[in-house]
């Protein structure tokens, strides 16, 4: 019991100098922030207790650090008078804010040797938040009513993330909500996608509605809006155009084969004897059992059906006011169709594992051609799915 209770107050003096030491690295390394947390996650409980005054010593520090940096920044980013500081300045100080309201449950922490509550100096930031966050609203309102007028859609897009970012430190704020919808319009690219059929084939209308329907496609891209059809009273930003090459489908194939397995399998239990034919016996005395091993045979009689279709095709975009090219992706996409068969004479365990299943089986039709391409297509429909995420229309 002694041994045990050492071992746990060892483990418990181990942890708390890691943490220490962790703390005071942090401090060293200008980490405040991250000193701080440390502190106050090992000062949530007993706080009082002597092991803990390490801790109290180092929060009161890395606070009034944490705090000068702070305030120092600010008033260097102030008197720069660039407006591009505004998130900045508005981030620190909530920033000091929100480190006191952390400190704050834990208040008073005693330094005992020094006879005294540890000092947290701390300060109201209210007018200091209310005012840099009204002067960054403004300026990011200001900058997008610029950028709206410039006509480009990467511009309406960084407008769409600074107004989303404006509505939620500053929610309701003038007329943001319709600019936010309006950048959203003007900023996504629209795509029109069709398909070409130089196979010499014809290609089943379900496929090709299922390749144009993008809504199952689960791209989530927020600034690509791909169409089928054209709609009125929308311009095109690109072109994307599915061309299928060319369309093999194997002829239907029925293989026979005859073929014998052998192998040893387990039938039932034996006693196990020794060297000299006496049966073994376990400590209660009770004949030790093992596995009885056979050499087992079985003769297969297989029937396999097999039936393949490959579609080759290639994906083209195009930029849609230009109508240059800029970007060709070919791709192939294979399904076959396998059944397999059997009967058998003899012991059916000769056979390798997994194939027992096929002793069940019968024989079906072939699906037909048009079946085949339709299957074919659903890999198809991945691989297209491939292209446009790993090549966005715009980079």
């Amino acid at each position: 019991m002694k041994k045990i209770t050492f071992i746990i107050t060892f483990f418990v003096l181990l942890t708390s100098c890691t943490g220490v030491k962790q703390t005071q690295n942090n401090l060293t390394s200008g980490n405040y922030d991250a000193a701080i947390d440390i502190a106050l996650y090992n000062l949530r409980s007993n706080k009082d207790k002597k092991g803990k005054q390490d801790y109290i010593y180092l929060l009161e520090e890395a606070f009034a650090k944490a705090k000068e940096r702070d305030l120092n920044t600010i008033s260097f980013l102030s008197k720069e008078n660039n407006p591009t500081n505004l998130e900045k300045i508005y981030n620190t100080y909530l920033a000091l804010h929100d480190r006191q309201e952390k400190i704050k449950p834990l208040l008073p922490l005693k330094l005992i040797k020094e006879g005294r509550n540890a000092i947290f100096p701390f300060d109201n930031y209210d007018d200091g938040i209310i005012s840099s966050k009204n002067a960054l609203s403004n300026y990011l309102y200001t900058n997008a009513k610029t950028l709206m007028l410039t006509k480009n859609k990467m511009n309406y897009r960084r407008v769409h993330d600074d107004l989303i970012y404006l509505d939620k430190i500053n929610h309701g704020y003038k007329d943001i909500s319709k600019m936010i919808d309006e950048a959203q319009l003007k900023g996504t690219d629209y795509v029109i996608v069709l398909t070409k059929n130089e196979t010499g084939m014809i290609i089943p209308a379900q496929l090709q509605n299922d390749l144009l329907d993008f809504k199952s496609y689960n791209l989530n891209d927020k600034w690509t809006v791909y169409h089928s059809e054209k709609q009125k009273d929308v311009t095109y930003d690109y072109r994307m155009l599915i061309s299928f090459r060319s369309i093999l489908i194997s002829p239907e194939q029925i293989k026979e084969r005859e073929f014998t397995k052998e192998r040893q399998v387990v039938d039932g239990q034996r006693k196990q004897v020794d060297a000299n034919g006496k049966i073994v016996l376990d400590r209660q005395g009770k004949p030790v059992m093992i596995d009885n091993l056979i050499n087992a045979t079985v003769k297969i009689n297989e029937v396999k059906q097999f039936k393949s279709c490959q579609i080759t095709a290639k994906v083209d975009y195009f930029d849609n006011k230009t109508n240059q090219s800029f970007g060709s992706f070919p791709i192939t996409s294979e399904f076959v169709f396998e059944n397999i068969f059997a009967s058998y004479k003899g012991d059916s365990r000769a056979a390798d594992d997994g194939y027992g299943p096929n002793f069940y089986n019968k024989s079906v039709p072939f699906p037909s051609s048009e079946q085949m391409v339709y299957d074919t297509g659903e890999n198809l429909k991945a691989k297209i799915n491939g292209v446009i995420t790993n090549n966005q229309f715009r980079k």
